[in-house]
């Protein structure tokens, strides 16, 4: 087996989305544990590159890094999803996975004052009217946000390209349009909405995990309590460039899995509502092809499969 790298200078951890954002925020919690855990020994920063719905962060920093583990950068199922629908010209293998961290799970809130109380009234205004519903979505049409909401639109017979769809950058600006008044609903993780909800300024309708998450959203119902099959979350992970060794990819690997036992990123995971999914090597490779496999037969039916499969 190779020996393990180690590295020789600075290391960065590249977020696809500005600080505060869904990215960043992941990128910021590992650090923190990394750092709690004395794993390194060089400086380690966080380095926003947004744009382009997180493509930036790839094209412009990790192709420019190929066969340098000092850069790696937080992945999510976008580099899937952005090449199946042809919004991208590249997907996960052309980098190297290095480990999923977790999952995250997608909250549909709309303001306090909206007249939609509940996951069931949203249904029936998508029913009754879908191209009348302006959604905020963030980062890319036919992530597994769109995803989410093209299922909803789909088992109420409503055509699933119906929707006025407004994509930003980052959540928070999803959470800050629908707070303008811009949108309706937006669909985006549940961390992104913690504040305007926590602060009684959103309500969630519904949130779409296999079960209730823990506080603040134990009160709010998931989408089966509400006649409705929309299970499907966001994992957030480590990618690092094309041509790492094994050795660098050990290194890294060892590196998460300590810095995900530290007590603080637990405490990150209960605050944020995240679920743990901590997978490396071939478990990882299995489920990044088994996902690939179940986006294309959903983006499919969806109509918003772009890419041979």
């Amino acid at each position: 087996m190779s020996e393990i790298w180690q590295p020789s200078r600075g290391v960065q951890i590249i977020a696809g989305t500005p600080p505060g954002g869904g990215l960043d925020r992941v990128a910021r919690a590992l650090v923190k544990a990394i750092d709690a855990a004395h794993l390194v020994d060089v400086p380690l920063e966080v380095v926003n590159v947004a744009g382009g719905g997180a493509r930036k962060a790839w094209t412009q920093v990790i192709d420019k890094n190929a066969g340098d583990a000092h850069v790696v950068a937080i992945s999510s199922p976008n580099l899937t999803t952005d090449y199946l629908v042809g919004a991208a010209e590249f997907e996960h293998s052309r980098y190297t996975p290095i480990a999923t961290l977790v999952t995250e799970y997608i909250a549909f809130a709309v303001r306090a004052d909206s007249n939609l109380q509940s996951g069931v009234d949203l249904l029936a205004r998508l029913k009754q009217d879908a191209g009348g519903v302006t959604v905020a979505l963030s980062t890319a049409l036919g992530n597994p946000n769109h995803i989410a909401l093209a299922k909803l639109v789909e088992q109420v017979g409503g055509n699933v390209n119906a929707p006025a769809i407004r994509v930003f950058d980052s959540a928070l600006d999803c959470v800050a349009d629908v707070m303008a008044g811009k949108a309706h609903v937006c669909a985006v993780t549940a961390a992104s909405v913690l504040k305007e909800f926590s602060a009684g300024r959103l309500r969630v309708l519904a949130v779409s995990a296999p079960a209730r998450l823990a506080a603040p959203f134990a009160d709010v119902p998931i989408w089966s309590e509400q006649g409705a099959d929309c299970v499907i979350g966001a994992w957030r992970g480590v990618s690092g460039p094309s041509g790492l060794s094994p050795g660098q990819v050990a290194f890294w690997e060892d590196v998460v899995a300590t810095a995900t036992r530290q007590p603080c990123w637990a405490e990150d995971l209960a605050r944020l509502s995240w679920s743990p999914l901590v997978l490396t090597g071939a478990p990882l490779r299995a489920y990044l092809a088994n996902e690939r496999a179940e986006f294309v037969a959903v983006l499919g039916e969806l109509g918003l499969l772009k890419v041979a499969a």
